[in-house]
């Protein structure tokens, strides 16, 4: 099922053209439009999912090894030094299509990107504590 007003269901409907690398029947892979640097790409699956909760556990080995042949093709065609592989879920993580997609981001040794910030737990029982809590919800969830 895609959604009509999605730009990416679009790209997988023929209707926009993007900058293929990769598709299966599953999953297509494309240059970014908007690109953090050159080889910049995105994974995404044919089906529209909003966000990484939306999609089937089992798409998953698609999408990484989509991921991995894509990745290591972009970091040998490029010369990167590595990559990122990263998704965006919701607003407030940086997602701008709601469409689920994973970047592959050709990094360089010198390419000026910002790497996060670490920060701390004021203690050990603080991380005990969160850990703790995330095991029971994912009990709760599973």
């Amino acid at each position: 099922m895609n959604n009509q007003d999605c730009i990416f269901c679009k790209i997988v409907a023929g209707e926009i053209p993007c900058f293929k690398i990769y598709e299966t029947e599953n999953v297509l892979s494309f240059l970014d439009i908007g690109p953090v640097n050159k080889g910049h790409a995105l994974v995404i699956p044919k089906v529209h999912y909003e966000n990484i909760w939306d999609m089937p556990a089992d798409l998953g080995k698609d999408i990484i090894t989509a991921a991995q042949l894509a990745g290591d093709a972009i970091v040998k065609a490029t010369g990167a030094d590595g990559m990122n592989l990263l998704m965006n879920n919701n607003e407030a993580a940086g997602q701008l299509v709601f469409h689920a997609h994973f970047h592959i981001i050709p990094r360089f040794a010198e390419d000026g990107l910002k790497h996060w910030d670490q920060m701390e737990y004021n203690d050990m029982d603080e991380a005990l504590a969160l850990a703790q809590k995330i095991e029971k919800m994912i009990k709760r969830i599973n």
